[in-house]
């Protein structure tokens, strides 16, 4: 993919010289508790000067200076913080070996890191809106109809994005299609300059000569599957292939260092949980005695990982097949789940992962949605990124069309899982469980 263009790369250019600078003097004030004077910022301004340039020399190799990464804005985070390590480094080494100024600002140096990443992150979430509010470029679709129209839809109603997609060509019209008046007079008189398309589907087969030469203009392409997760923070199933699934999930089976160290963070948070949510036993048990004096908690099959059965434990909220009253503000709060924590501690569940599922509705979902075993590949969750996005995820019933919904954002979770998207996730489910939307 080519660059911005002078202009925006200008423009991207000069704000992250002065968010270097503001960065300094937010860190100086942190560091020493009030605002720095003129000569304590000079003198540390004549330190990170050369800092400063070869840092941004980094951005630049980095590629942070390119389209795509405006355009694919979730991935900006991660390429900052890898700049950033590396600018670490530089500012180390730097620190190191001269002592022209008689200066080695330690702690200065850790604060200002911090605060810089985090303003050039921002500024390239925000200042890239200012851009494409005034000018948006025009851009080509070129996959399945419905993830076409969904695409569509979002982007060109999201200032968020500097596209607008101002036509599509769907797979099936492929065949019939003229390529040259079609789809190449279309480009130049739209004056397409991104296509985004899925190049993995054998339908394309007929476009790909006419694609090729597009590579030598100014057309940038973008690949459909990543887009697509990027808006929709899901994978398309219509767009997932045996050869997707051997790409992106084949490391979900082997043991990583993540994998230890999400579990010794599954063991810490869970028996902290654990033990704190002992305190509310004795009042839930009291209320569910008091509102139909039946069992205080039930235990229930559900199907873990490697398609092993497990069994969770929950404080009961149904009564001869309806929810209490008293269940019903336990499922609201999510209090119903907490002796899950023990599940979490014994190894069956961890605290992020794809909500584990009852064993005749897996039966059902194995049958008529594909590849819906594949979300058994790692250890079901307490907490899982379904249930933050997916507003309408079935509840103990059979529901086809939205499992398969469900299941592309488990598939985008085993995908990308890390211990940055589990933060994530944490986040958002207390917030979500603060402002008692969750059910």
């Amino acid at each position: 993919m080519t660059g911005l263009n002078r202009q925006e790369a200008f423009f991207l250019f000069i704000g992250d010289i002065a968010i270097f600078l503001v960065a300094l003097y937010l860190a100086l004030f942190l560091r020493y508790a009030q605002v720095p004077d003129l000569r304590l910022f000079q003198i540390h301004l004549t330190a990170f000067v050369p800092l400063i340039i070869l840092w941004l020399l980094v951005f630049f190799i980095a590629g942070l200076y390119e389209r795509h990464t405006m355009i694919l804005r979730s991935r900006l985070p991660s390429l900052v913080i890898r700049a950033q390590i590396v600018n670490s480094v530089i500012a180390v080494i730097f620190f190191y070996f001269t002592d022209y100024i008689g200066i080695t600002p330690k702690t200065t140096l850790f604060i200002y890191l911090v605060v810089s990443s985090i303003l050039a992150i921002v500024w390239r979430i925000y200042g890239y809106r200012i851009m494409s509010k005034s000018r948006k470029q025009n851009a080509l679709l070129i996959g399945e109809i419905s993830e076409l129209r969904e695409l569509q839809a979002e982007v060109n109603h999201n200032d968020l994005y500097p596209m607008r997609f101002v036509s599509a060509i769907d797979f099936d019209d492929i065949a019939t299609i003229d390529a040259d008046k079609d789809l190449i007079e279309r480009i130049y008189s739209d004056n397409v300059t991104i296509i985004a398309v899925d190049s993995y589907n054998e339908k394309i087969s007929p476009l790909l000569p006419k694609l090729y030469n597009l590579v030598f203009s100014k057309i940038r392409f973008i690949n459909l599957h990543k887009f697509y997760e990027e808006v929709f923070n899901r994978v398309p199933l219509s767009l997932v292939r045996y050869s997707w699934f051997l790409e992106n999930l084949s490391r979900a089976r082997v043991v990583t260092t993540f994998d230890v160290v999400k579990r010794v963070i599954d063991i810490i948070f869970s028996a902290i949980g654990g033990l704190i949510s002992l305190i509310f036993y004795p009042f839930i048990a009291l209320a569910i005695k008091l509102d139909d004096g039946g069992a205080i908690f039930f235990k229930q099959e559900r199907v873990g990982q490697n398609d092993q059965s497990i069994y969770i434990h929950k404080f009961r909220t149904m009564a001869n097949g309806q929810v209490t009253k008293v269940g019903k503000f336990l499922r609201r709060s999510r209090l119903d789940e907490l002796p899950q924590f023990w599940n979490v501690l014994k190894g069956d569940l961890s605290i992020v992962g794809p909500r584990p599922e009852i064993p005749d509705l897996v039966k059902i979902y194995a049958k008529n949605v594909p590849y819906y075993n594949v979300r058994h590949l790692i250890k079901p969750g307490l907490f899982g990124w379904a249930q933050i996005y997916h507003d309408n995820h079935p509840h103990h019933e059979s529901d086809v069309n939205e499992t398969r919904v469900k299941l592309s954002y488990d598939l985008y979770y085993i995908k990308n899982r890390s211990l940055a998207l589990d933060m994530i996730i944490g986040f958002k489910t207390i917030k979500i469980l603060l402002s008692r939307s969750g059910a």
